[in-house]
C-alpha cells in the first residue's frame, strides 16, 4: 500500500536535528561491470563484424573471398518512476524547522532507480510488484542464460565452472555479479593458514577483484528466484540512459492515483528514467543457482508424504 508522509512519521523539533540515517541498501551491479552508452530514445539496434581468418596465397596463386559475419541485438526502452507524497503541513514544517525530511527522502529517490535496471535487465519483472513484465521477457533478460548451475560449498571450482562454460561458448569472461550470499563464502574463504583466499575482495556494489576478475555484489542478482550469480563477458549486455527526469515538484492533480493533490492538502514529487538495454548472446553468461531452498521444499513435502502415507497405511 502506498505511503503518504504525514507529520506522524515526524518528529518536529524545537532546534536543528541531524538528518534522517537510512540503512545503506545494495544498489546496481550491472553498471559496475558494463560501460554505459550514450543513447537516444526509442527503439535501437546494436551491430559488430568479425571476418574469418587471413589466406595465405603462393607466388603466381589465386586470391579467394573473404567472409564478414554480423551479429548484434536490439535495444528496446523501459521507464520507471518514483512519486512521493508529502502533506502541506510536513513541507511547512521542513521549511520553518529546517528538518531535511523531505530533501533526505528526495535523496534516496536515485537508488532504486538504479536498482530498476539491475531487476528488469537481469529478472525481467517490475521492481516494485515482482511482477513479469512481457516485453521485458520477450526482450530477453540474463536469467534465460542456459548454462546453469546449482553452487556448492566451493566458490573456486564454481566460479571456475562459470568461466569455463563462457569460454567455451566462445566469448571471454570479464566479470561476476554476486548475490550477498555466495559473497560472503567470497569473504570468509581462508586457506589452511587461515590467510584471505580473497583480499582483494569486497561485498559491495562498487567492483572489487575477486579471484583476478571484477566483481559486484548486490540484492539485486538474487531479487527474483535463486540466481546468486552471473559471470560472464558483460560487453554483450548494451545498455544506457535515454531519458532522465530530475526530481520534479507537482501540486495539482492527481500523480499517482491516491486522489487530487489540492482536495487532499498534499504535494508530490516524482522522479522518471528511461533505460535502454539489449543482450548480445545469453551464451555470454552462465549462472549459478542456490538450490538448498527449493530442495528443502522438496523434502518436506515427500516427508509429509510419507507420514500421510504411513497414517493410512495404519488406519
Amino acid at each position: 500500500m502506498a505511503t503518504r508522509v504525514t507529520t506522524s512519521l515526524v518528529d518536529i523539533p524545537d532546534q536543528l536535528l541531524d538528518p534522517f540515517i537510512k540503512k545503506i541498501q545494495h544498489s546496481a551491479v550491472i553498471p559496475q561491470l558494463s560501460a554505459a552508452e550514450p543513447m537516444k530514445f526509442g527503439k535501437g539496434v546494436f551491430s559488430s563484424f568479425d571476418t574469418d581468418e587471413a589466406e595465405f596465397v603462393g607466388e603466381g596463386g589465386e586470391k579467394g573471398p573473404s567472409d564478414v559475419t554480423k551479429s548484434g541485438g536490439t535495444i528496446l526502452p523501459f521507464k520507471f518512476q518514483k512519486t512521493v507524497r508529502f502533506t502541506n503541513e510536513v513541507d511547512w514544517a521542513d521549511e520553518d524547522h529546517r528538518l531535511q525530511v523531505i530533501s533526505t527522502i528526495l535523496a534516496q529517490i536515485p537508488r532504486p532507480l538504479a536498482r530498476a535496471l539491475d531487476i528488469g535487465l537481469i529478472h525481467a519483472v517490475n521492481p516494485k510488484t515482482g511482477v513479469p513484465v512481457t516485453a521485458m521477457q520477450s526482450h530477453g533478460y540474463l536469467a534465460q542464460a542456459s548454462a546453469t548451475r546449482a553452487a556448492t560449498s566451493d566458490i573456486i571450482a564454481d566460479l571456475d565452472w562459470a568461466y569455463a562454460k563462457v569460454l567455451t561458448n566462445g566469448y571471454v569472461p570479464n566479470g561476476v555479479a554476486l548475490a550477498p550470499s555466495l559473497a560472503v563464502k567470497a569473504v570468509v574463504a581462508r586457506n589452511a593458514n587461515k590467510e584471505k583466499l580473497f583480499p582483494e575482495f569486497r561485498p559491495t556494489t562498487e567492483a572489487s577483484t575477486l579471484d583476478a576478475f571484477r566483481a559486484s555484489t548486490s540484492d539485486t542478482v538474487s531479487k527474483v528466484g535463486n540466481i546468486v550469480a552471473i559471470a560472464g563477458d558483460f560487453d554483450a549486455v548494451r545498455w544506457g540512459v535515454q531519458r532522465q527526469m530530475g526530481i520534479e515538484r507537482i501540486e495539482f492533480g492527481d500523480p499517482d492515483g491516491l486522489g487530487d493533490l489540492k482536495r487532499r492538502n498534499e504535494i508530490a514529487f516524482r522522479a522518471e528514467v528511461v533505460y535502454g538495454w539489449g543482450i548480445a548472446d545469453l551464451a555470454a553468461f552462465a549462472l549459478l543457482t542456490d538450490d538448498s531452498s527449493s530442495s528443502a521444499a522438496a523434502s518436506s513435502s515427500a516427508a509429509a508424504s510419507s507420514s500421510s502415507a504411513a497414517s493410512s497405511s495404519a488406519a
